[in-house]
């Protein structure tokens, strides 16, 4: 296993971190999953299988697998395993609504976990708004003290905004690292690579979150990438290929990665046997360039969901209909998209019911035909 230094807290971490949001779950009597029913048995197994392997950064969160990651997490820390490794979990900061709310949730967490620590707790999800409304309440204060009395070692926060919001986060506190969406088709994305640097700069570890972006970049690959990828000299999986962009890059410290098998888990710790900084040739970052512009070419609406087009007088929601149609056309992934799309018919905020005002096309920075690519969109989403 690869380590990196920590920012300067004197200790170094797993370049591989897991993420237990997405553990292996109960298959229910009608052949079904639920994502609430995790497969406790298996789950703490894999979890013990990646710290016995190098893995001393564990990942988790109030919300994910419906409240019960945190549970078996804790499950899986027991007899010695919580010593060996830096856990994280996260504060959801829309549960909170007074000061109070803060520390009781942590007690929670504790005791959930049933651990006497946290050694990282992030502010979970930070958008602007989230961020203000927190920051308002009292939130860093809670910070310092939840430190103090050694509730948490370390705070940090998960962000999902644009980058000037992620600076401004950045540059308001004594943060001991933060957690990002980043990969090769999300470079200039969210907080971005721009953002990592600029995390790098002041010494802030960065831990990466989504390099696979939920999985798209492993499965189901198009042939015409499968055709790039294996063009190389070296044969890599297209896992592979993702996970060595991002750790190419000095300022990123840890990339987390979601296992829901045995076999993944172990793909991943093989992969990170040598996850060295900067190993990329010039050649290699030239073919990640090409996948990710044959990715970009089967894009089909080049929305950048700045949101000038809302609100729509008639409910469309327009920036998640072009995101669901492009999502659908890059990935091949139209049946999953669909059903993604019902819930916007459900909803009446489908494509259908637009009246064809042009208010939005009036407002689109990016020029876009909106009424007709939502008929194109409507119609590859319903067939």
């Amino acid at each position: 296993m690869y380590y990196r230094e920590f920012g300067n807290l004197g200790f170094k971490i797993s370049t591989f971190g897991i993420g237990c949001m997405r553990l292996p779950l109960l298959l229910q009597p009608d052949g079904s999953t639920d994502p609430s029913k995790i497969d406790e048995d298996e789950a703490i197994k894999m979890i013990r299988y990646g710290i016995d392997n190098g893995v001393n950064y564990i990942d988790t969160a109030y919300g994910y697998h419906g409240g019960n990651s945190e549970i078996v997490t804790g499950k899986a820390l027991k007899d010695g395993y919580r010593e060996k490794v830096k856990l994280a979990t996260k504060l959801p900061v829309w549960l909170a609504n007074s000061y109070e709310d803060f520390g009781k949730l942590l007690d929670e967490q504790l005791a959930k976990l049933q651990v006497d620590y946290i050694d990282f707790y992030l502010l979970h999800a930070l958008n602007k708004n989230s961020w203000e409304k927190v920051k308002d309440m009292g939130v860093l204060e809670f910070l310092d003290k939840a430190v103090e009395a050694g509730k948490i070692k370390h705070p940090g926060f998960s962000f999902h905004d644009e980058l000037p919001v992620f600076k401004s986060i950045i540059d308001s506190y004594d943060w001991k690292m933060c957690q990002i969406q980043l990969n090769f088709l999300d470079e200039n994305y969210q907080a971005g690579v721009e953002g990592l640097r600029y995390a790098g700069s002041k010494n802030i570890p960065v831990v990466i979150m989504e390099p696979l972006r939920g999985g798209r970049l492993a499965r189901n690959i198009p042939e015409d990438i499968l055709k790039v990828w294996n063009s190389y000299h070296i044969k890599r999986s297209p896992v592979e290929w993702a996970f060595r962009w991002l750790y190419n890059f000095p300022e990123v410290t840890v990339i987390l990665s979601g296992v829901s098998t045995m076999e993944q888990l172990k793909e991943n710790i093989e992969i990170f046997k040598n996850a060295a900084p900067n190993s990329m040739t010039e050649e290699e970052l030239e073919l990640v360039a090409q996948v990710k512009a044959i990715y970009e070419s089967r894009t089909k609406v080049d929305c950048t969901a700045c949101n000038y087009c809302m609100p729509c007088p008639s409910g469309v929601d327009i920036p998640r209909i072009f995101s669901l149609y492009n999502t659908a056309s890059m990935f091949n992934e139209y049946a999953e998209q669909s059903k993604h799309y019902e819930r916007l018919i459900e909803e009446n905020k489908d494509a259908s019911n637009c009246v064809e005002c042009s208010q939005c096309e009036g407002a689109c920075p990016q020029n876009i035909a909106i009424i007709d690519m939502l008929k194109e969109a409507h119609e590859a989403l319903t067939k």
